[in-house]
């Protein structure tokens, strides 16, 4: 849509494009629709009255100072509570390194903000989460993908990748990875490779950003060393309420080097003033309050039931040639369907079947992930689930069919960045893997 605003917007407006999956929201809230795309957290193990109860005290007797401007850093109590989440990690860091943030999604975004000039290079998993691709536009920086196994991020990937922009008299400003339970792939970064990759960015000059919103939510209980445990001075971790508690809140943070922290206080200044005070203290006081690690225990039971409902139907009812990762924590499978099926081309007529994915293109800076898609079981019961693999299924057979019948249609060669891809743990039924 043209406007007469147009000639005015920055340079760097151009990077900014919709969502490949918010742009879904809309359709995949209908209820006749079984929505498999959206990561939206399943709530109801909440103890309501419980929260009911708190938000009615907090107003009743902190009001005054819950409604009011706080600090850009956050409260003092909250960011005390937040070492105790981390230290579930092996994390040991002091207050004074948090900073509140509104959601992870605004730390990720601050330090993009702060790190990038147009033009730089930022490394991130093949594929990677839609919501930092869409920091990285915006902030006009130019995304190299490293390429993933069943262990995570793998390090020859990385070494290639880096020693390719070093060659070409370039360098990364940072890698942004998901170790734990990543979000599209589910796959989870392998303890044997951790410090590797820890080393590998160290000699080529690289920060780490570890985003780990789903690093409690394991299946059986693990949690993993984090990357911050083990290199503090070289890696920014971030931090998120919205899986572990309400992701209504936006409640995140960053825990920074001081250097860094002291510039991200500066830049959320500019950008909010201040994280609600309200939200910061309501999460305090739930976490004071009430057993958060019992709860946390539920929700993984609670995924858990679904991801084997999620499993379970894909090994029924998808047909040969499809793959995906088995996910041990976290809310995503990572399916890739047989060479011809193109999911972004089919994602209409699934939803016309009643049932919606998040496409593998959203999930990628250079146009790869045609072939890939993102099923979610967080939200949907596991009755929902198995139906809506089943309505799936039956589209992936209909776009078969039509294969079968008139051929493989002509793929377009993409040249792929150095590591640009992600191998896949084969289903029940499916071939050796390959790399697109």
């Amino acid at each position: 849509m043209t406007s007469a605003h147009n000639d005015r917007f920055a340079s760097r407006t151009e990077g900014m494009t919709a969502s490949e999956i918010r742009a879904l929201f809309a359709v995949a809230s209908r209820p006749e629709v079984v929505s498999l795309a959206g990561g939206m957290p399943n709530l109801a193990a909440l103890p309501l009255d419980t929260l009911a109860a708190q938000v009615s005290e907090l107003v009743a007797k902190d009001g005054l100072s819950a409604l009011q401007y706080g600090s850009a850093q956050g409260i003092p109590l909250l960011r005390e509570q937040i070492l105790e989440v981390m230290a579930e990690e092996g994390i040991r860091a002091h207050a004074d390194d948090v900073v509140v943030t509104v959601g992870s999604q605004m730390a990720l975004d601050l330090v993009t903000r702060l790190f990038c000039d147009p033009g730089d290079i930022v490394l991130a998993e093949g594929p990677s989460y839609v919501g930092a691709l869409g920091s990285f536009a915006a902030y006009q920086a130019q995304v190299v993908h490293v390429a993933m196994d069943d262990d995570g991020l793998q390090p020859a990937a990385l070494s290639q990748a880096l020693e390719a922009l070093a060659t070409a008299g370039r360098r990364a400003k940072f890698l942004y990875t998901i170790p734990n339970f990543h979000n599209p792939a589910g796959v989870t970064l392998a303890v044997s490779r951790r410090a590797e990759i820890l080393d590998i960015c160290r000699r080529y000059d690289v920060l780490v950003i570890e985003d780990n919103p789903y690093g409690l939510l394991g299946f059986d209980g693990q949690t993993y060393p984090s990357l911050r445990s083990m290199d503090p001075d070289n890696v920014i971790y971030l931090g998120s309420f919205s899986k572990t508690f309400a992701s209504g809140l936006r409640v995140g943070w960053a825990l920074a080097p001081p250097s860094v922290r002291d510039k991200l206080v500066l830049a959320a200044e500019s950008a909010i003033l201040c994280p609600p005070s309200f939200n910061q203290m309501m999460v305090s006081r739930y976490l004071a309050g009430h057993d958060w690690r019992g709860q946390i225990k539920s929700f993984q039971q609670t995924y858990r039931v679904r991801r084997d409902a999620m499993l379970s139907a894909l090994s029924t009812y998808l047909p040969e040639g499809c793959r995906w990762t088995h996910p041990d924590g976290g809310f995503y499978v990572w399916v890739t369907v047989p060479e011809g099926v193109d999911t972004k081309a089919m994602l209409p007529r699934a939803v016309s079947a009643r049932v919606a994915y998040a496409s593998g293109t959203g999930f990628y800076a250079d146009g790869l992930g045609s072939r890939q898609l993102r099923l979610s079981y967080c939200y949907p019961t596991p009755e929902r689930i198995t139906e809506g693999v089943r309505r799936l299924a039956g589209v992936l057979n209909a776009e078969l069919d039509v294969l079968r019948t008139f051929g493989t249609p002509a793929r377009t060669s993409i040249r792929a960045l150095p590591g640009s891809s992600v191998n896949v743990r084969r289903g029940p039924q499916s071939p050796s893997p390959d790399t697109t």
